[in-house]
């Protein structure tokens, strides 16, 4: 079980702001938790659409799509970030 929290523009599309899942052993990296994650309904595919725009930390630290997110706690799924 994994605590996936969700922020900004992908919450609001998905409508919670965190919940815990059972992964498919399949959902080796970021990458494919995405793809999961799409599947899940139509909200989830309308939020991450453009997966190569999601930014993703695992266990609060930024994370690439390739990297592995086995032994996860939380993984956090955002937009791309812009400062001012």
């Amino acid at each position: 079980m994994v605590k996936l929290v969700y922020f900004a523009w992908v919450r609001e599309k998905i409508g919670k702001d965190e919940e815990e899942l059972e992964l498919p052993a399949t959902v080796k990296t970021g990458a494919d938790l995405i793809a999961h994650l799409a599947s899940l309904g139509e909200e989830y595919a309308e939020a991450l659409q453009f997966p190569n725009a999601i930014r993703i930390a695992i266990n609060m630290e930024h994370a690439e799509h390739d990297e592995p997110i086995a032994g996860a706690r939380e993984i956090g799924l955002f937009p791309p970030m812009t400062g001012g």
